[in-house]
């Protein structure tokens, strides 16, 4: 199922509605992470000068802390633009390929989608902190930090994506039951290996967003033969 999930989002990037979505999250993911960055050059440079460091000293570590900062809050602000745009990815994949599920789709609205957005961050930000002791701990092992944090985002990624589609399709019920809690993690954990590759990075919220449609809509179409 994922691979095929990943197969069906991979050959829809070259419809106009997807791509229409690629270039709004792009510019507005590289406007606020542009804006980020300059403050926090800004705020790191002031710190360490307040500290008494170097010009030379300064300016290495004011770059390695943004760079280090940048690389963990790509994935963050990235999926926290998607989620503006994300009634038109969704829509997308489902007139294409779910054409009547389309029709019970409920847009949330700009005020729940930023609000979504903002849950989000937040959640992301604190398990993140939450798993930084661990991370820590493990440091001496190499490859252990980029594990622990994988494996949160990776968990947060999959549970983020899915219910954004199932919030679309919510009923005087509640949300229709999830993809299983392992499908949920193997669709994170390819969000995020995507996240580590350079350019195809800027692609990967667009393509976690498709490919979480077409899982949802599997699970409900065997929860409905079911």
């Amino acid at each position: 199922m994922m691979f095929s999930a990943l197969s069906l989002a991979l050959g829809q990037l070259s419809d106009r509605r997807i791509l229409a979505v690629l270039v709004k999250t792009l510019v507005v993911t590289l406007a606020v992470f542009a804006a980020l960055g300059w403050l926090g050059w800004i705020g790191i440079g002031w710190a360490l000068g307040q500290w008494g460091a170097g010009q030379d000293f300064q300016t290495l570590l004011a770059v390695l802390l943004a760079v280090v900062l940048g690389w963990v809050l790509f994935r963050i602000v990235a999926l926290a633009v998607l989620q503006l745009f994300a009634d038109d990815v969704v829509l997308a994949v489902e007139a294409r390929h779910y054409p009547a599920a389309a029709l019970t789709e409920h847009p949330l609205g700009w005020h729940r989608q930023v609000q979504i957005a903002l849950q989000g961050v937040l959640r992301s930000l604190g398990y993140n902190l939450a798993a930084l002791p661990v991370a820590l701990l493990v440091m001496a092992t190499g490859l252990g930090p980029a594990i622990v944090f994988g494996l949160v985002n990776a968990v947060l990624l999959g549970r983020e994506l899915t219910e954004m589609v199932a919030l679309r399709h919510r009923d005087a019920d509640g949300l229709p039951p999830l993809p299983p809690a392992l499908t949920r993690l193997a669709l994170g954990a390819i969000v995020v290996a995507l996240l580590l590759v350079p350019f195809v990075n800027l692609l990967a919220p667009v393509l976690g967003a498709a490919m979480a449609t077409h899982i949802v809509h599997r699970k409900l179409a065997a929860a409905h033969a079911a």
